[in-house]
Parts: C-alpha cells; structure tokens; sequence
C-alpha cells in the first residue's frame, strides 16, 4: 500500500518543506524451491547360477556353440574337474565355464560328463534353437556334412542327432541347405534338407555350388525333400570285456551319470555296453528312446539278468554296494535297417 502525508505550517517566515522522498518497495512473489529429486536406485543385480560340478569321464572337445557343427576352443583331458552353468535345449551338451576361451565359456558333450546330482542349470539359446525362426537347424539323426550341394560331393564331417546347425543358404530347389561348419571350406557345409527340423527356409538365399547368391525364395514349383533313408549307427568297438564308460557312484561323491548313443540292425553297431559301480543299495535307471525301433536294455551282475528296462521306463533296482553292473543295449534283429538313439541315466539313491 502506499502512504501519502501531509502537515500545516506555523505562521512565521515562510520556509521551503524539505521534500519528503517517496519509497516504493516492490513484494516479489516468493521463489519456489523443487524438491529433491530421488536418486534412482540402482537396478537389482543379474541373479548368477551357482555352478555344478562335473568330472570329463573321457577326453572332450570343447566348442563355442552346442554343436560337433561349431569350432573347438580346446581339449579337457580325462578326470579333469568342469563347472557346469547351461544346458542346451535337448539337453545333449553342457555350457562350462572355460577361462582358455574368448567369453570364458564353452560346450561339451553331456554324456562324457558325470556329476554328484543332475545338473539343475538353466537352458541356454533356447530362442536359438526355436528351429521356427529360420535361422537354425535341429539334426533328427547322424547324417554328412558335405562340401556341396549333393550326395555326390565330398563328406567334410559329420553331425549327430539334436546338434543345432547355423543356417547360411540353400540350393535352387530347397533340398540341401548350407550351414556354419568350422571343418567345412571356408567354415562352410552342406547337409540334407530331409534330415533335419527347420522353418522359414523359404526366406534363405538361393547359392551357387560356388557360394554365389542367385536369388531367394524358393520356387513354388519345389519338389518335396526325399523321404528320409535310416543311417546305420557307426560301429563304436565297445563289448562287455571294454564298455564304453567305466562309472563310478556313490552317495558322497559322483550320484548320476548320463550316456546318450545309438544302435542298428542288421547294419552298423547293433549293441552298446555301459558299465557302473555303485556304493549304495539302490540305484535309479532311466531310459529315453528316439527312433524307428526301440532297444532293448538290460542290467546284469556277474553275466546274470537283474533287471530289464523298457524304453520311457524310470527303474529303481536293489543294487550290492561296490559291485560291478553291466548295462547291455541292443537293437532289435530284423531284415530292414532299424535304427534307434537312447539316453541313459542312472542315479545312485543314497
């Protein structure tokens, strides 16, 4: 508000009033102070998985993807200690840690490979292996990787059942696909459209034997792959005097081991021979079967029968602490070419 005054001379000589100076103070609106900001919190660390140890029953290769299709990093001699911390989808190969290799990580084959307990570890490249997406391959049996596109060129390797493959290319008709092979030329190889699980090929590029790109997409013209030829399973030289693996369980130290093979008849290797020794008093076996027939399983103790297990079956058995088992698979005699791949996993029961 402003003030004005005034006041009344007193008669007498006249006097010039001093002028009285007028003041104006200005109110200013009053200044607002932010609150504080909250400083964000830091976002929860990344939950790590707790390794499982694991012991290489044999030597291994290890490679940069779970594949036999992918590069070896390195060898792991016999009995040496690993730390398992993945599995693939199939559950065919573990993720160890590997300090030789450029991310510290590698694969193996999981049936070389025997643990205390099986291995509870996450699944890793599942998205990758999704064989829906086009960029991949899942191998449905042993089958030849070959320098091109044809039965009639050289073979530069071999893939086995459930090895995913890296998708490059395919030839004009979509019958033989180009992959990432580390043995290949060029890291390159070609395997049979018909012998594998994959979508999306479609939008692949069409390569010359060359490896040149002449187009893409597939003709709607495109002969259907061949039915699929059964492979005999490669002979593998193991007997009941020199089994395959040699395990031993107990109730402290190694629990479980997993084993994964195939067999054939009347062609290739037509049986298979697992030996364990378990320090407990019961044993669980179990026994998955992929194929056209299925094996038959049976466990013997000192060349007698103990126990038969059918394929799908989860067996305990009664088993005499430090005594040697025998683990026979064999596949069904017949005139057509039978095939069969198996997974075994038997589990001491303290």
């Amino acid at each position: 508000m402003l003030t004005i005054s005034s006041c009344t001379a007193n008669a007498g000589p006249t006097q010039t009033a001093s002028a009285t100076p007028l003041i104006l103070t200005a109110t200013l609106q009053p200044t607002l102070t932010a609150p504080p900001t909250e400083t964000p919190l830091p976002p929860p660390p990344t939950p790590t998985v707790a390794p499982v140890e694991g012991i290489s029953s044999t030597q291994l290769n290890v490679r940069a993807e779970p594949s036999t299709a992918s590069a070896v990093l390195g060898i792991i001699p016999p009995n040496t200690n690993l730390q398992i911390i993945g599995k693939d989808p199939g559950g065919s190969w573990w993720q160890i840690l590997y300090p030789a290799g450029r991310q510290e990580k590698g694969w193996v084959t999981a049936q070389y490979v025997t643990s205390g307990s099986p291995p509870e570890v996450p699944v890793i490249g599942g998205g990758e292996a999704n064989p829906n997406d086009g960029n991949v391959a899942i191998v449905q049996q042993q089958l030849n990787v070959r320098s091109g596109p044809g039965a009639d060129f050289n073979s530069v390797g071999t893939l086995n059942p459930q090895d995913v493959a890296r998708l490059i290319g395919k030839d004009a008709n979509g019958a033989w696909l180009q992959i990432e092979f580390a043995a290949g030329p060029d890291g390159k190889g070609w395997i049979s459209a018909a012998f594998v699980q994959a979508k999306g090929v479609e939008g692949l590029p069409i390569l010359t034997e060359s490896g040149s790109v002449v187009g893409t997409g597939t003709p709607m013209n495109t002969p259907q792959p061949p039915t699929p030829t059964l492979v005999p399973a490669p002979v593998d030289g193991d007997s009941a005097q020199s089994p395959a693996v040699e395990v031993i369980l107990s109730a402290s130290g190694s629990r479980s081991f997993q084993y994964s093979g195939d067999v054939s008849s009347p062609d290739g290797d037509h049986e298979d021979w697992i030996q364990f020794t378990t320090l407990t008093q019961t044993t669980l076996l179990s026994f998955d079967c992929f194929g056209i027939a299925a094996p038959t399983l049976e466990v013997l103790q000192n060349n007698s029968s103990v126990q038969e297990v059918t394929c799908g079956e989860k067996v305990v058995i009664n088993t005499t602490p430090g005594s040697i088992y025998l683990v026979h698979l064999e596949s069904n005699s017949t005139d057509a070419l039978q095939y069969a791949r198996y997974i075994l996993q038997v589990v001491a029961i303290p």
